[in-house]
């Protein structure tokens, strides 16, 4: 189980059952109230239930593959470094900006960050508000794409 937030356009909430962990992704930070403070840039880690892998891109950006259970978050704002998401793989949730991200990665949830208007226009979808988006498993993901918006 796990519940996804957005407080602000670069920021990203996961509540899973054992971490709570903030992505901001105009600072490339994570923070999950630990010990050694804040994590920055690219790298593997675990925090809770979630293991998270950070992939630099060619601009200098960080974006987050998060497995939580086997279902996989993407966290990447809107990053289009098409070598990088290649090497990103795929999201069964993506919390994006990017419609070129959304069509290569073709993830069943979009969090949609940024220009929601520009983003649901290109994708011929009518978003769905919520205040948290929550996911028991990954069995539980819709059949096809559905763009949430966050707020």
């Amino acid at each position: 189980m796990m519940e996804i937030e957005c407080k602000n356009p670069d920021e990203i909430i996961l509540t899973t059952k054992q971490a709570r962990i903030v992505f901001d992704v105009a600072t490339q930070t994570i923070n999950a109230d630990l010990e050694v403070g804040s994590i920055v840039g690219p790298g593997e880690f675990e925090i809770g239930d979630a293991a998270i892998r950070g992939i630099a891109t060619e601009g200098g950006q960080t974006v987050y593959d998060v497995n939580v259970g086997n279902t996989h978050v993407g966290v990447i704002g809107g990053v289009e470094d098409a070598a990088k998401l290649d090497e990103f793989g795929m999201a069964d949730v993506l919390c994006t900006s990017s419609v070129r991200a959304i069509r290569e990665i073709e993830p069943k949830v979009v969090i949609a960050m940024g220009n929601v208007d520009g983003m649901v226009t290109d994708l011929k979808l009518t978003p769905r508000a919520e205040k948290k988006y929550k996911l028991k498993n990954r069995d539980a993901l819709p059949v096809s794409l559905d763009v949430v918006v966050l707020s």
